[in-house]
């Protein structure tokens, strides 16, 4: 089992930003593959916003590309989302995704945090 904790969600005003974090642990060796943030507000079904492999590509949905950035610190077992230049659209709630195996495990799975609400407001 591994677990993902999402943290630094938050009320900003429209032209701010916001660091998004997700810390992946587990009570036995794991492994992290690829690993993604999505978003989900109300009455909308949940969308894919940024996306990081293992080995560094990313991949940004066209409503975020140049204002936000994925990155990850394998050392870490951490994926970041920075936020910049927020819009009143980017509210929602944010959920890390991440495609990881135990030591015990056949295959990856994947695995979802409990979600962090970002709200953009005046």
């Amino acid at each position: 089992q591994v677990q993902l904790v999402e943290s630094g969600g938050g009320l900003v005003q429209p032209g701010g930003s916001l660091r998004l974090s997700c810390a992946a642990s587990s009570r036995t060796i794991f492994r992290l593959n690829d690993m993604g943030w999505y978003r989900q507000a109300p009455g909308k079904q949940r969308e894919l916003v940024a996306a990081i492999t293992s080995g560094g590509s990313t991949n940004y949905a066209d409503s975020v590309k140049g204002r936000f950035t994925v990155s990850r610190d394998n050392a870490k077992n951490t994926v970041y989302l920075q936020m910049t230049s927020l819009k009143p659209e980017d509210t929602a709630i944010y959920s890390c995704n991440a495609k990881a195996r135990t030591a015990l495990a056949d295959r990856f799975r994947d695995y979802w945090g409990q979600g962090t609400q970002v709200t953009v407001s005046s």
